[in-house]
């Protein structure tokens, strides 16, 4: 009688015995992480443009608006780390200065797709059944439609400006993230510990909150990296076309498209922006990349 007592009791305290798993596998990621040069490199660049997005003024003393004409078009060099566009203003200043647009449209965008798919994802994962099958129906629909059409065709209804675009991608990119936290709630509900948590009396909404969401992050997380970078090539491809912030506002997809009549004559104009935006995405691909190997 009582080896049977205590069986469900055992079975109750897995779920802090993964906690305290958890917590050493991080730790013994950490340390991996440090050891890895070209993801620090990676990390360090990533943190670099988002403090520039906040506080550009710690990078340059310029405005991203001041003209001078006398130092119009000229090369790279250590007075104008990127040279100066056809009216003399300090392309590496508008590049910074470019950088709240796009970050600041990306987070918008992230949040968008964090809230809805996460949404629907678990709603789809935990109920299954029809409405699973629905949901996932309409998510196989957004798939279908390429992410960039998709926010073209967003945008064009919404109208033009920072917002809107990133509005537009945001909704993108709510599929990926709605296929991957279904996936992990279906893998993660059939769990041992949830189903003692169950089987001691748990409700279910305990067992989602509790249990199956803090175990479901994980793989979420590193999409949430690797999509920031989608995000940004999005973003800057519609402000390339025309559909971001107006003139003179100095995004960097408007930037790429402003230097890309003077390509012969003044290389820089296009290449060096389009440089920085993609060391950026290659960073962040590493990042998500090597958590990705750590999560396996």
């Amino acid at each position: 009688m009582t080896a049977t007592i205590a069986e469900p009791d055992q079975e109750l305290q897995k779920p802090d015995d993964v906690r305290v798993g958890r917590r050493a596998n991080l730790t013994a990621n950490l340390a991996q992480l440090v050891r890895k040069p070209v993801f620090l490199l990676a990390v360090l660049y990533v943190l670099f443009v988002v403090v520039s997005a906040f506080r550009p003024r710690l990078f340059t003393s310029r405005g991203p608006y001041d003209t001078h004409p006398e130092a119009a078009a000229q090369a790279p060099s250590v007075h104008h780390l990127f040279g100066t566009d056809i009216y003399g203003r300090d392309l590496w200043t508008r590049v910074l200065y470019g950088s709240p647009l796009t970050i600041k449209a990306t987070l918008i965008a992230l949040a968008i797709a964090l809230v809805a798919g996460l949404g629907l994802g678990i709603v789809s994962g935990f109920f299954g059944g029809l409405v699973d099958g629905l949901l996932m129906r309409a998510v196989d629909v957004l798939l279908a439609i390429p992410g960039l059409l998709l926010a073209l065709s967003i945008v064009t209804a919404l109208g033009y400006g920072t917002v809107p675009v990133a509005v537009a991608v945001g909704v993108g990119i709510v599929p990926g993230f709605a296929r991957t936290t279904r996936a992990e709630v279906l893998r993660v509900k059939t769990l041992p510990y949830v189903e003692a948590a169950r089987a001691g009396g748990a409700s279910w909404t305990r067992v989602l909150l509790r249990h199956i969401l803090p175990n479901s992050w994980g793989p979420v997380a590193v999409l949430a990296v690797l999509d920031a970078g989608v995000a940004i090539i999005a973003i800057a491809s519609l402000s390339f076309l025309g559909f971001g912030a107006a003139p003179p506002a100095a995004e960097w997809g408007t930037l790429i498209a402003d230097g890309r009549n003077y390509l012969v004559t003044a290389w820089w104009l296009s290449l060096l922006p389009g440089l920085f935006v993609a060391l950026l995405v290659l960073g962040l691909n590493h990042i998500s990349k090597t958590l990705q190997e750590l999560t396996r």
